[in-house]
C-alpha cells in the first residue's frame, strides 16, 4: 500500500536538455500526473536566439520558448503564434514571435528568469521551466584532431569528430535548478543533440554535481537517429560513454531506446543528410550498469520523432516503480 506522503504529491521529475527532442517528449509528459521541472541549455548562439543574445545581452530564448510552448495549456492558434517565424522585414526576418515575446518579458520584468515565470503563468504552463544558468555562456569543443571550435552553432558545422565540449569561463548554475535536482524523485536526460543540447547543461559544475549526488532514479532517452557532424556512427553505448567521460560517473539506472525498424524509405531520406538509426549494442551498454527499456518509440510525419505518448508511459511507469520500491 502506498503511503499517505506519496499520495499527497505528484512525483517530481527534472528533465534536462534542449532542442526539438525535449519539446516533443514534454508534450507527452505533461499529460501525466508529474511535477515537471525542465532545465534548459543557455549555450545557443545561432539564429534568432543568437541575435537576441548578442543584441539584448540576454540568455538565448529559443530552447526556452520551445519548452514553454510544449508544456503550455494553450489554444492551437496561440501555439502557432508563439512558433511563428518572420520571413521578411528588416531586422525581423528569421525571428520567432515567441522569442521576441520572451525577450520583451525579460525587459518588462527586469530579469530573464522572472520573465520566464511570468510568461509561464500567462500560458498556463504545466510545470516549471528554468535556464541552466543565469547568463549565457560560450560552449567550446575540442575535436579529436586537437583543434578547438568556439560557439555551439559552429561545432556541428565544423564537420569534425568531437572529443569533448567545455566552457572556459566560470559558470554559476541557477540556484533554483540545483535545488530542483536535489528535490527530484526522477532525473531524465535526453533526447536531444548530445554535444550541443544535453552536454551544455552537464558542463555546468553545480548541475553535474547535484545529478551525481542525487538518489533519484536517473533515466536516459537515447536519440533515434545519429546527428551529422555530432554523433556520426554512434551507437547507444557511445552516447553513454560520452556522458561518462564528461562527468566521470555512470549516471543512469535506465536507458530508453527505440527498437522498431525504420522504414527503408525513411532511412534513405535521412541517409541523404548523413544520418542513420542509432544501433542498440546491449553488451556495451551493460558496462554502464543500467537496464535497457526497448520499445517501438518512433513516429514519422515529415521527420522522425519520438512517440511522445508511448515514451511518457514508460517514463511514468519507471518513476512510479522506483518510488514504490523506496517506500
Amino acid at each position: 500500500m502506498k503511503s499517505n506522503t506519496h499520495d499527497a504529491r505528484q512525483p517530481r521529475i527534472v528533465v534536462i536538455g534542449g532542442g526539438t527532442g525535449l519539446s516533443v517528449m514534454l508534450r507527452g509528459l505533461k499529460e501525466k500526473p508529474l511535477d515537471i521541472t525542465a532545465i534548459v541549455t543557455v549555450a545557443d548562439d545561432g539564429g534568432s536566439s543568437g541575435i537576441l543574445r548578442e543584441e539584448l545581452q540576454i540568455p538565448p530564448p529559443g530552447d526556452i520558448r520551445s519548452v514553454l510552448t510544449a508544456l503550455a495549456d494553450t489554444e492551437p492558434l496561440l501555439e502557432m503564434l508563439l512558433r511563428y517565424r518572420f520571413h521578411t522585414g528588416t531586422g525581423l526576418a528569421g525571428h520567432s514571435l515567441g522569442n521576441l515575446i520572451l525577450a520583451a518579458m525579460t525587459d518588462i520584468t527586469g530579469d530573464f528568469v522572472t520573465g520566464i515565470t511570468e510568461l509561464s503563468r500567462v500560458l498556463a504552463v504545466r510545470g516549471r521551466v528554468l535556464p541552466a544558468a543565469h547568463q549565457a555562456f560560450v560552449l567550446k569543443a575540442e575535436m579529436t584532431d586537437g583543434s578547438i571550435v568556439e560557439g555551439e552553432s559552429s561545432i556541428t558545422k565544423a564537420g569534425k569528430s568531437i572529443h569533448r565540449v567545455y566552457v572556459e569561463e566560470p559558470v554559476e548554475a541557477l540556484p533554483e535548478a540545483v535545488e530542483a535536482i536535489r528535490e527530484a524523485d526522477a532525473i531524465l536526460i535526453g533526447p536531444g543533440s548530445l554535444y550541443t543540447s544535453i552536454m551544455p547543461n552537464l558542463v555546468v559544475p553545480q548541475l553535474a554535481e547535484a545529478i551525481v549526488e542525487s538518489e533519484a532514479v536517473k533515466l536516459f532517452v537515447c536519440n533515434v537517429m545519429t546527428q551529422p557532424g555530432e554523433t556520426d556512427n554512434y551507437k547507444v553505448s557511445h552516447h553513454l560513454d560520452a556522458i561518462h567521460a564528461h562527468i566521470g560517473h555512470h549516471l543512469f539506472h535506465y536507458v530508453i531506446v527505440n527498437n522498431s525498424e525504420i522504414p527503408i524509405e525513411v532511412q534513405n531520406l535521412y541517409a541523404e543528410k548523413g544520418a542513420k538509426a542509432v544501433q542498440l549494442d546491449l553488451e556495451e551498454v551493460a558496462r554502464h550498469g543500467c537496464q535497457v527499456i526497448a520499445d517501438r518509440l518512433v513516429l514519422f510525419q515529415t521527420y522522425l520523432r519520438h512517440d511522445a505518448a508511448r515514451l511518457s508511459d514508460h517514463i511514468y511507469r519507471l518513476v512510479e516503480d522506483w518510488m514504490a520500491r523506496k517506500e
